[in-house]
């Protein structure tokens, strides 16, 4: 029998409908994610006299890299089965699968980032690792956002729990359940507010790669450990002992760890260069 302290959570995930359409909170924090990562970024463009013209394109490129890559992510790493046997599908990024999981997934998300920002950089005077070192500040602030808006659709739950914060998804079952969502948002919150302060304090004399190698480091060392308490993704590899997004954040664990000591090393050796 579960104690009646147990919150309710049967929110719609509809902000306003709007006739034949309507505004969601999904949407809502995905347009947030952009507006205010607009405004730090011009500040970052400005503070370092870089042209405001390329910050206009940066956003465009932002928004397809992480559409694109978060839906072909979702599909390909979640159930490729499906998607493969459906192609038609893949385009449907509003469409997730079993517990109410999203159609997009960050890791895949991350992926769409990193190659739409080289693509940019090439038709730029604009170092790659200079823009990715930037652009992990609003990303990680992304990521509060978008887990915001997963708890707004229910989904991307967390597993079974008797925790007194447990939240009950109504539109799912009556289980209480671990927030998973309100997990990842404050820890990619913390993340953010640990870049950007360390972004303000060095600005340009930030050593290449230090911004994103904590970033990764520390966005998907968390994810690894909040999977324990998700509902698994994948349609397959439920028996295996770690899950498929576990498997996918070990790799980029171990680049924000070289990232970061590589960082260290440079700004070592510059500092011994360096007769004042």
């Amino acid at each position: 029998m579960y104690l009646l302290s147990y919150i309710d959570w049967n929110v719609s995930p509809v902000l306003l409908p709007l006739g034949p359409i309507a505004l969601r909170w999904y949407s809502l924090c995905f347009l947030a994610t952009f507006v205010i990562g607009f405004y730090i970024m011009r500040d970052v463009f400005r503070s370092e006299g870089k042209s405001e013209e390329d910050l206009n394109s940066l956003v465009n490129y932002m928004v397809l890299g992480t559409l694109i890559g978060a839906r072909l992510g979702h599909c390909l790493f979640y159930d490729p089965g499906f998607y493969l046997s459906n192609p038609l599908e893949m385009v449907k990024f509003w469409h997730g699968t079993s517990f109410g999981i999203s159609g997009l997934s960050s890791h895949g998300g991350a992926l769409g980032i990193f190659s739409a920002l080289y693509i940019y950089t090439r038709k730029r005077e604009i170092p790659y690792i200079w823009i990715l070192d930037r652009i992990v500040i609003p990303t990680a602030l992304g990521g509060l956002f978008i887990r915001l808006g997963n708890l707004f659709n229910s989904e991307i739950v967390g597993i079974p729990t008797e925790v007194p914060w447990a939240f009950v998804f109504t539109r799912i079952d009556n289980l209480p359940r671990h927030p998973a969502q309100l997990y990842e948002s404050l820890g990619y919150g913390l993340i953010f507010v640990l870049l950007y302060t360390l972004y303000k304090r060095l600005r340009r004399e930030s050593p290449d790669g230090l911004l994103l190698g904590l970033f990764t480091l520390f966005a998907f060392a968390y994810r690894f450990f909040i999977e324990f308490v998700k509902e698994r993704q994948a349609n397959y590899g439920q028996d295996l002992p770690l899950s498929v997004g576990q498997l996918l954040s070990v790799p980029l664990v171990i680049l924000g760890i070289f990232l970061v000591a590589r960082a260290i090393q440079s700004a070592r050796k510059t500092r011994r260069s360096d007769p004042f």
